[in-house]
């Protein structure tokens, strides 16, 4: 993901103040406050075990952050209060990619398109390759909640195998897991008469990179703790 970010970084015209990995041929092995005297931001793709204490010095340097790493839920409170008291901007979560990201924000537009027509239901199934360790995936979790927020009628999320009819405002959330499939999310919009489906299907890293670069060169001069999602929704506007 660094050298996909690197890449981004350099093609948008933008230099680098330095690139960190402790097991790598980076230029440094760990953050300092020198290499973030030349940065404008940060864009952290590191270790939930890293996350705190390069958070304390990303706010000791007054530097705004993107952070794609995941894991680190038991401690996002207290990073975001940090974050909040350093009035500097950080933007989190489990999905950079652009791709899946306007792919959320069109599920969420042709939900509200569908409620004008209760004939269809609504359900979401994802594919991913077999060394996903979670499922369902975060970007399918993410998709449901904005169906959720989106429907008229459902109301709740259901992800595990059901042995009983589903309820009517239930919206079933499903995973498939094997071979080296990319990762692969469908929301059907499905009546008796016909199948609306949309998919996103992830190619490569391009995209998640890509996203994690916009986010750095929007973020810097503002302030807050952002999710990912809420950012792509700003900048959708």
């Amino acid at each position: 993901m660094g050298k996909e970010i690197e890449k981004i970084v350099l093609s948008r015209g933008h230099t680098i103040a330095g690139t960190v990995d402790p097991v790598s041929e980076a230029n440094h092995k760990e953050i300092t406050p020198a290499i973030l005297e030349k940065a404008d931001v940060v864009i952290d793709f590191s270790t939930p075990s890293s996350v705190e204490k390069n958070c304390d010095v990303y706010v000791k340097g007054k530097t705004p952050i993107v952070m794609g790493t995941t894991g680190w839920e038991n401690i996002r409170e207290q990073i975001g209060k940090k974050i909040d008291e350093a009035g500097i901007g950080f933007i989190w979560g489990s999905n950079f990619s652009v791709g899946a990201n306007l792919f959320v924000n069109f599920v969420g537009k042709a939900t509200a398109l569908i409620n004008k027509f209760p004939e269809y239901d609504i359900l979401l199934h994802e594919y991913h390759h077999k060394r996903k360790k979670d499922s369902p995936s975060g970007t399918a979790l993410m998709t449901a909640e904005e169906i959720i927020n989106k429907s008229d009628k459902k109301s709740a999320i259901v992800t595990e195998r059901l042995d009983r009819q589903i309820k009517a405002d239930e919206l079933h959330v499903s995973s498939t897991r094997g071979g080296d499939i990319p990762g692969t999310h469908i929301v059907m919009f499905d009546s008796v008469a016909d199948t609306i489906e949309l998919t996103h299907r992830a190619r490569n890293r391009g995209g998640f990179a890509l996203g994690s670069v916009i986010a750095a060169e929007w973020i810097i001069n503002k302030k807050g703790f952002i999710k990912v999602e809420d950012f792509f929704k700003e900048l959708l506007k």
